[in-house]
């Protein structure tokens, strides 16, 4: 059985770890498909109230594993790795309703860097640096990349990134709108675990509902976002943590919600 990803499932929170450390987590097609089917399990797990996506060892995630591509043998063809690889771990990310953390502790390149992206929170160690590799080797940025990164930052900015293939320290990337929050390292899984364990307290069904929202946003016009948060407001308003955070805030007290 392959451990190329660690799941490791604590007080509610779902901690994805990508595991190929010697070769900076690089995807090959074994992980690429692992990884798919624990978000589903995530998903499928009520118990699972937010969920982290980080890496083992130095880095974060190297992108593809060229080696793979390379090898007469093994290559799978760039439509099968789009659209069997990343493709699908992208939607998936994004149709989960509980928030996801990217938890960058290292280098993240490539379609690793905009698998870190394509999560709801990301936050990353004072270490961590982006890089739109793909130029350097002759290739275009996928695993939504280009739908991403241009909203996050602006068009000339992601532009500029994409095409010169530049690193962003996390600094940078904290400056220009690319991340949430930089940690130091030495404290930076406890701090991403107390960011996780936030979340998973909170109200997942509204917040589930709200990635939904900003999923739409993407491409609705402002009557069609205006309808939607009203559908979605209304229910919103007949779960039960909402019951409870209003009983909580009429006695004063924290409440107490259960995620649904």
């Amino acid at each position: 059985m392959s451990n190329s990803i660690e799941l490791k499932i604590e007080n509610n929170v779902a901690w994805i770890s990508l595991n190929r450390p010697d070769v900076f987590n690089s995807f090959n097609r074994e992980m690429a498909l692992l990884l798919q089917k624990t978000l589903d399990d995530c998903n499928e797990n009520a118990s699972v109230r937010a969920i982290v996506i980080t890496g083992n060892g130095k880095a974060f995630c190297a992108g593809q594993d060229l080696k793979e591509v390379t090898d007469p043998e093994l290559n799978p063809g760039f439509r099968k790795i789009l659209e069997e690889h990343y493709n699908p771990i992208i939607q998936k990310i994004r149709t989960i309703e509980k928030p996801i953390i990217g938890a960058v502790n290292g280098v993240a390149a490539g379609a690793g860097a905009n698998i870190a992206l394509a999560c709801d929170i990301v936050v990353a160690s004072e270490n961590a640096s982006f890089i739109q590799a793909f130029s350097k080797i002759g290739l275009i940025p996928d695993s939504a990349g280009t739908f991403f990164l241009p909203r996050l930052i602006g068009f000339q900015k992601a532009s500029a990134l994409m095409m010169l293939g530049d690193k962003v320290s996390a600094v940078e990337a904290l400056n220009i709108g690319m991340i949430y929050k930089i940690f130091a390292a030495g404290i930076f899984e406890e701090e991403v675990q107390s960011l996780a364990q936030n979340l998973a307290q909170m109200p997942t069904k509204a917040l589930g509902l709200t990635k939904r929202l900003i999923n739409q946003s993407m491409t609705n016009n402002l009557e069609q976002q205006l309808a939607l948060e009203s559908d979605l407001q209304i229910e919103a308003s007949s779960s039960n943590d909402y019951k409870e955070g209003v009983t909580a805030f009429v006695e004063k007290r924290k409440p107490e919600f259960k995620g649904n």
